[in-house]
């Protein structure tokens, strides 16, 4: 091969990968307060690049770390002016769970950004 075709395969290959992971919803921080006996107000940081209604962060979950979901704060409309934002939920948490991972979910790609795993107060 000449190395024109190789460097034009590297950046075809560095792109496309790119676009593959461009664009998930990622958890930047969690705060977590403990409310009552078992129930935690959780406050989450999540970071997308919305673009309207068709590709945004719809929702993130609260999972025990066998990946039970426990909650999901689900997102009404999109933040396009708003990055990174913070959305807010209280939540029943089973006594003996001492650990949970928030993760966040956008309409195109799903789930697949930075998750964020807390220690529960």
């Amino acid at each position: 091969m000449t190395r024109k075709l190789i460097f034009i395969m590297c950046g075809l290959m560095a792109l496309t990968s790119s676009l593959v992971f461009a664009g998930e919803a990622a958890v930047l921080d969690v705060r977590v307060s403990k409310v009552e006996a078992d129930v935690y107000r959780f406050s989450v940081k999540v970071k997308h690049s919305d673009e309207g209604w068709d590709h945004y962060a719809d929702k993130w979950d609260v999972l025990d770390l066998q990946g039970n979901i426990l909650g999901t704060r689900v997102l009404m409309h999109p933040h396009v002016a708003e990055q990174p934002f913070t959305r807010s939920m209280t939540l029943s948490i089973p006594m003996h769970v001492k650990e949970v991972k928030v993760r966040a979910h956008d309409k195109v790609h799903g789930y697949g950004g930075e998750e964020v795993v807390v220690k529960l107060p």
